[in-house]
């Protein structure tokens, strides 16, 4: 009458889990080098045709405060102490996040496969 399941434990070491997440970050390193070369291309053309302006002085950001600006925007938190002035700079801004977003989940699904490889081989071995 009653579906009787079986709940099997396994126990999976954090080592493992990054082993296998380092590995799959290693099979997808062409990808993640080719997403931090577009991110800096994106980057010098936002210091030199995005016009990033600091809100608070309103003068031209350096290129410290440019990259820090790319690297905020990328990780989609942006702050808004340093904003593209120029309609380049805001498309620029726009390719940014969704490189970030891409990298991000990348980085995280490396993790999720990594947790998904340790508990198959883990629950192999039982």
């Amino acid at each position: 009458m009653g579906n009787a399941t079986s709940d099997v434990v396994v126990r999976v070491r954090a080592r493992e889990i990054l082993r296998e997440s380092g590995r799959t970050l290693w099979y997808l390193r062409m990808i993640l080098a080719g997403l931090l070369v577009l991110f800096l291309l994106l980057t010098f053309a936002m210091y030199y045709m995005g016009d990033p302006v600091e809100t608070v002085k309103r003068t031209p950001s350096p290129m410290g405060e440019t990259m820090y600006f790319c690297a905020i925007t990328a990780l989609t938190i942006g702050y808004g102490d340093v904003v593209p002035t120029s309609t380049f700079g805001r498309i620029d801004a726009i390719l940014l996040g969704l490189t970030g977003m891409v990298f991000t989940g990348l980085i995280v699904a490396a993790a999720v496969r990594g947790v998904q490889e340790a508990a198959h081989r883990a629950s192999v071995q039982d």
